[in-house]
């Protein structure tokens, strides 16, 4: 078998080392009739990949692409001159660091092409270094940009971000100015930042994040994953005692689902790698580095049901947005934790339908934004979880119980209904304790792999939530009150579901009815089986 291209972002070394190729050369052969492109893609998504096989691709490295698509397609007899600029290697934690350690690298690519650099400052050395490149070589220069918006995010409310800004503005603006002098422009980043004007002083470039023609261009399609991983696919199934179509169908449960056309979806790269070479299911992709201010962010603004529920958003919800004024469903999507399932014509305009991409990114925000909820530390909370299932499925209460008692324990006193006297007031503190705890309970179901189906609607009534596993289904409902009595509110929860007959729609497999109550600041549960 081909070795697994983990952590490798450079094409000459994948190559170079026999690793696992999947051919994309098709649509970066199209990329190439384009003057100046952006992509967008989440962070480790391939990227650094593809500006690299771009840079080898201009640089007529031919024996590199023998056996792709491109092959016989591309003329091996040009090479051009190239720019790459990685910003994750240019120090950017000011403006006067980002000037001077740009101003040295730009001076080290003229140094190897025997180019005299006479402008002071790095914008300036830019525009030079590209006119001098094609002067000297004859063709003209490809500029490859990797992480556009690095100083940008790391900057993110920070008293340099102003500066760095202004740098990053008068450093693109080069490009529009140098443009003669240009073969080719690629820019690649996680988001689209506004106030920065390589959006707006580029007239000609071509946004492509979100055009079906490159919808595969980073990931991999079923097809690709089928054809390319056969061997691998094969070997751990055996080594996990599965069919391989029933491996297939978890490794898409788990990693699949990312899509930026609504109709083409894409396995999570990084995800995939790593479970191919563990030969376990975990979630690799999220735990390199999910930001802490987003998991903040989610709870402040009482987005878990954001992240839960399908969302409906127009055109403009992926317009370049504003560092200074973060809207939360651009920035969900743009950093891979939300993800286009379905794209349709509203009129003139294009409607979206955003969900979370698999079971990997919403098993674990489900994790994190539980322990920022109830405070329960993380690490503990995926055991805890697990406890709990089991405690369900053996029918015991007390033990379900009690655990609820030990998660919910460290919620701040300040969140927890209190026994108000006036009567508004009471309404208004049931009303937000209803929802405090249902998104806990939201979360901590999705957290455990049920596919959970919030406020599901029958031909009886609604349905607070129905918990599906293979050969069981899980029917709840949920009751909330400051001053009704615990056993008043279970008695009310199970016979809601029996009344209103629940559970005739999973009458094909074993049935449990799950109430539970929340009673001031006493919580409690009654478990039962449909015979």
């Amino acid at each position: 078998m081909k070795r697994l291209p983990i952590g490798i972002q450079s094409f000459e070394k994948l190559r170079g080392g026999g690793c696992l190729y999947v051919d994309k050369t098709k649509e970066i052969l199209q990329l190439t009739s384009s003057n100046i492109v952006f992509l967008s893609r989440p962070r480790r998504f391939g990227k650094s990949l593809l500006v690299s096989t771009l840079e080898e691709l201009y640089n007529g490295s031919q024996h590199l692409f023998e056996g792709l698509y491109i092959y016989d397609k591309w003329d091996w007899t040009q090479r051009y001159p190239i720019i790459r600029i990685d910003w994750t290697d240019i120090k950017h934690d000011s403006k006067e660091e980002m000037e001077a350690d740009m101003s040295d690298y730009l001076q080290s690519i003229a140094t190897v092409n025997d180019i005299k650099l006479t402008r002071r400052f790095a914008s300036g050395r830019f525009a030079e270094l590209i006119e001098s490149l094609h002067r000297k070589k004859g063709n003209k220069v490809v500029v490859l940009i990797d992480e556009y918006d690095s100083p940008i995010l790391d900057t993110m409310n920070q008293p340099e971000a102003g500066g760095v800004r202004q740098f990053l503005q008068s450093f693109y603006k080069i490009l529009k100015a140098t443009d003669n002098h240009l073969q080719f422009v690629f820019m690649t980043g996680i988001t689209k930042v506004a106030k920065v004007s390589i959006f707006s002083a580029l007239n000609s470039l071509e946004d492509i994040t979100l055009d079906e023609r490159y919808a595969s261009i980073c990931g991999y399609t079923q097809e690709e994953l089928e054809r390319d991983f056969s061997e691998y696919i094969d070997n751990t199934a055996v080594h996990l005692m599965q069919t391989k179509a029933g491996l297939l169908e978890d490794i898409r449960t788990w990693y699949d689902g990312y899509s930026w056309d609504g109709k083409t979806p894409v396995y999570n790269p990084f995800s995939t790698l790593l479970f191919f070479k563990m030969k376990e299911f975990s979630n690799y992709w999220f735990d390199t580095g999910t930001p802490t201010f987003l998991i903040n962010r989610l709870k402040k603004h009482g987005l878990a049901k954001t992240v839960l529920e399908p969302i409906v958003a127009g055109q403009t919800a992926f317009n370049s947005y504003d560092p200074d004024e973060l809207e939360d469903i651009p920035l969900l999507f743009q950093t891979g934790y939300l993800t286009i399932k379905n794209k349709e014509r509203v009129g003139k305009s294009p409607q979206y339908t955003l969900e979370v991409p698999n079971m990997e990114v919403k098993e674990s925000l489900m994790e994190y934004l539980l322990s920022a909820y109830t405070n329960y530390p993380l690490s503990k909370m995926s055991a805890l979880g697990q406890q709990m299932l089991k405690q369900i499925l053996a029918f015991d209460a007390e033990g379900f119980t009690n655990n609820m008692r030990i998660m919910l324990a460290d919620v701040p006193y300040t969140l927890l209904p209190s026994k108000a006297q006036d009567k508004a007031e009471a309404e208004a503190e049931n009303l937000a304790s209803e929802a405090f705890y249902h998104n806990i309970f939201q979360m901590w179901m999705t957290m455990l792999g049920f596919n959970i189906q919030s406020e599901r609607m029958t031909n009886r009534g609604r349905i607070d939530a129905v918990l599906q596993q293979e050969g069981v289904a899980i029917v709840v409902e949920l009751k909330f009150h400051a001053t009704t009595k615990l056993d008043t509110l279970l008695n009310q929860a199970i016979a809601q579901i029996r009344e209103n007959r629940y559970y005739e729609p999973f009458l094909d497999r074993k049935i449990i009815l799950l109430g539970i109550a929340f009673s001031g600041k006493e919580v409690g549960c009654r478990i039962e089986q449909i015979v």
